[in-house]
């Protein structure tokens, strides 16, 4: 293995141990937000109120547009990520709600 090569696998290894910690805490900070979002659906079941709450998911989606922008994320990515938490959330609230 050359030098440059050599090189390259140790970013690489240095790039994916970066990515895996990224990755645990992503999934840890879904669970919270899960746990979160959980409550909120129990409290809506709870006082017959909707499962969705189609003002603050907007207020939401712009939100995160600038949260993204300012993290020079690509918005697109931001909103189709928040579109699926939102799914399941609402799906959650509804089962609550049965």
């Amino acid at each position: 293995m050359t030098d440059a090569a050599a090189r390259a696998a140790a970013l690489l290894k240095d790039h994916r141990a970066s990515i895996d910690r990224l990755d645990a805490i992503l999934v840890y900070t879904l669970a919270e937000r899960f746990k979160h979002t959980q409550a909120v659906g129990r409290l809506k079941a709870e006082h017959g109120l909707p499962p969705s709450d189609p003002d603050r998911e907007a207020r939401q989606m712009a939100r995160l547009h600038q949260l993204a922008t300012e993290a020079d994320l690509e918005p697109e990515l931001a909103k189709k990520f928040l579109t699926f938490i939102i799914s399941e959330v609402i799906r959650h609230h509804e089962k609550l709600q049965q």
